[in-house]
């Protein structure tokens, strides 16, 4: 087994849906009205700390992480669903750095420890709000 101690990942968090542009027609209902549903959160990137790991070898061979991005609303007032979070298991001790490699941006040392290194899209609103 290879001991990996330092990677180079590229992180993308999902984007927010789109809101849907909807009116309300009824039979019996004069000037129904917008009924647009909001978008769907975007899913966000999280490292967290876990102390089975003692090796980054699992991101040896898949470098680039995207999040799950969020549905666009619908008619009917009914919201998009939120895409997923996306959650990356780390070793005890790991520090996180900026691309230029000198900023520490999070230093995880203790187990469950958990950080948003990468916050999904805000979802559209729909034509109801």
């Amino acid at each position: 087994m290879q001991f990996i101690d330092e990677v180079k990942i590229h992180l993308q968090a999902g984007n927010g849906g789109n809101g849907a542009s909807s009116f309300r027609r009824e039979k019996f209902v004069p000037r129904g009205g917008p009924d647009g549903g909001d978008g769907g959160r975007g899913g966000s990137i999280i490292f967290e700390c876990v102390k089975d790991l003692n090796t980054l070898i699992d991101f040896r061979f898949q470098q680039h992480f995207i999040a799950k991005s969020g549905v666009k609303g619908h008619g009917a007032n009914r919201n998009g669903i939120s895409g997923d979070d996306m959650v990356l298991k780390v070793p005890l001790g790991t520090q996180v750095l900026g691309e230029d490699e000198t900023q520490v941006i999070a230093d995880l040392t203790t187990h469950g420890e958990r950080f948003v290194i990468a916050k999904g899209g805000r979802g559209g609103l729909g034509n109801s709000n």
